[in-house]
């Protein structure tokens, strides 16, 4: 798979990359750049840049210099962190705890990338992190949830993983709409209720977010949505998964 930059308009551009998985499948891979209100940028991953797009990133941000940190939103995506570091070493690094514990060789931020303090930092994006499931699984297998990030001005929503587009092996109520990752339910917390307070998280994500017009997921690509189709697709998902989750 080429690597390729999109303009999403507002500031905001979402990298496209590849993940060859078991040496065979290129699964896909994504990173964004963020313009802030400050003229600096923020980097939404870590992928390593190469070529063309690495060109065109290092063009808009004065070689590099501008931008001012990466945030690490998947706990589990974890490849592409020391050697981003190394591209940008002035950067401010954010993960989860388990960037930290799996890539100790970054110097990374003391404030976790779902911290308070981060989503403070940066109000020209809105944070979401999934409720009734875990941040980071017990089993290394299970990768459902990540931090959303929601960019209002180009109305593009970054996720990796936790809610994509084609149909997951386990829900595929929805064709060519919004699904819920293959693992979601070996995801969920061993708590009363969270079965509930994950599908009560993902429909307020669809009412609070309905203005998603740019859908940008790591494996399943860039997709984009017409006015209010983001917030019914996912609604449907989630009532269609509704019984098997709380059951679960």
């Amino acid at each position: 798979m080429k690597d390729q930059i999109h303009d999403l308009g507002a500031g905001f551009w979402n990298i496209r990359g590849s993940f060859v998985r078991q040496g065979m499948i290129d699964i896909g891979n994504q990173s964004a750049l963020v313009k802030l209100s400050s003229g600096k940028f923020v980097l939404l991953d870590s992928y390593t840049l190469t070529g063309e797009v690495r060109a065109q990133v290092m063009a808009l941000t004065n070689n590099g210099q501008d931008i001012e940190a990466v945030l690490n939103v998947h706990p589990f995506h974890t490849v592409h962190c020391a050697r981003v570091a190394k591209d940008f070493p002035h950067a401010l690094f954010y993960g989860s705890a388990r960037h930290h514990k799996e890539v100790p060789e970054v110097n990374w931020s003391a404030d976790y990338v779902e911290s308070t303090a981060v989503a403070e930092r940066y109000p020209e994006l809105e944070f979401s992190l999934p409720k009734g499931i875990h941040y980071i699984a017990p089993d290394d297998s299970v990768h459902s949830s990540s931090l959303l990030v929601f960019h209002p001005a180009s109305q593009s929503l970054y996720v990796d993983d936790t809610i994509e587009t084609p149909p997951s092996k386990r829900f595929n109520a929805v064709q060519a709409g919004i699904n819920l990752h293959a693992t979601t339910i070996k995801a969920l917390k061993d708590e009363p209720n969270s079965g509930k307070d994950y599908c009560d998280w993902a429909i307020n994500l669809a009412h609070d977010w309905r203005d998603v017009r740019n859908f940008c997921s790591a494996h399943s690509g860039l997709v984009v949505f017409e006015e209010g189709e983001f917030e019914a697709a996912l609604l449907a998902t989630i009532d269609s998964a509704r019984p098997e989750l709380e059951k679960a």
